[in-house]
């Protein structure tokens, strides 16, 4: 079951490919991770799978449709959070929560998505009072109050502080529990490895790799690397057999401080984008 295919896609600014042929299969009640520094081609793509930006060539299909010719209908089967929202500041988290629903043919009730959000405590609070966490899990709220199939989020917890990003990573799980399809698109290594079923790598407008966080771009297969203090400092090895190494090293001895690493997401993900580590 597919909820978005896309299939060469292309779309170029002042004759610059910012999309030179994607091709990108996601799955539903999966959360699909897509990575890229910026000017990656990675916000052109979410746009045009959105429905908010037109393509010039290839073929795609989100939940069924064309984005770019899809109705009403479709845009209600879809929930947005942007990186950045203008609103009413007034309003309180109810007042807000209520006049998105009036968007929708089917609204979920409003007091359950702010309970689901965890707001309930601060549903009678205007807006501008809210911090900033509290104003993402309001954001959020707005996106899922149409009962979405596919939620987008789009930098989600930037400027969060570690405790908040923590307990927005629970809110998203709770979707994905559910069975929304995710797409995330984020800049931090930790959150894509904690929320995402798959990762995709997108650089100069293509995808360069794909796969589960512990798979991608061969990151499993890698050498490990078998460090341990010696008199002399710190050794390292690299090594496919992470175990017989420290079987015969330890013969007769102790490995004092002995740790066995392989690549993480983040080498892994700076290497296919061409970055030194």
């Amino acid at each position: 079951m597919t909820a978005i295919q896309v299939r060469g896609l292309r779309k170029s600014y002042n004759g610059v490919d910012a999309v030179a042929g994607v091709d990108l299969d996601i799955q539903q009640g999966e959360v699909f991770a897509l990575l890229g520094p910026n000017g990656a081609g990675k916000t052109t793509t979410v746009e045009i799978l959105e429905g908010h930006r037109r393509r010039d060539a290839g073929d795609v299909t989100v939940l069924g449709e064309d984005p770019g010719t899809a109705g009403r209908a479709w845009r209600a089967r879809i929930g947005i959070v942007l990186q950045t929202a203008n609103d009413a500041a007034e309003l309180t988290v109810r007042e807000s929560v209520r006049h998105y629903a009036g968007y929708y043919p089917n609204p979920l009730p409003a007091d359950e998505v702010i309970d689901q959000v965890g707001l309930t405590a601060k549903a009678g609070s205007r807006v501008k009072a809210l911090s900033g966490g509290q104003r993402r899990r309001l954001d959020v709220a707005l996106g899922v109050i149409g009962r979405p199939s596919l939620v987008f989020l789009d930098e989600p917890t930037t400027g969060f502080d570690p405790e908040a990003r923590r307990q927005f990573w629970e809110l998203i799980k709770g979707l994905a529990a559910g069975g929304t399809t995710i797409l995330l698109t984020t800049h931090y290594l930790d959150e894509a490895e904690a929320l995402a079923d798959r990762v995709a790598v997108i650089a100069g407008g293509r995808i360069v790799a794909a796969g589960t966080p512990a798979t991608l771009g061969g990151r499993s297969a890698a050498k490990a690397t078998v460090s341990w203090r010696t008199p002399d400092g710190r050794r390292s090895e690299l090594t496919d057999t992470p175990t017989a190494l420290i079987a015969e090293l330890s013969r007769g001895r102790e490995l004092p401080e002995l740790t066995v690493s392989r690549p993480t997401l983040e080498d892994t993900y700076l290497e296919l984008i061409g970055e030194p580590r």
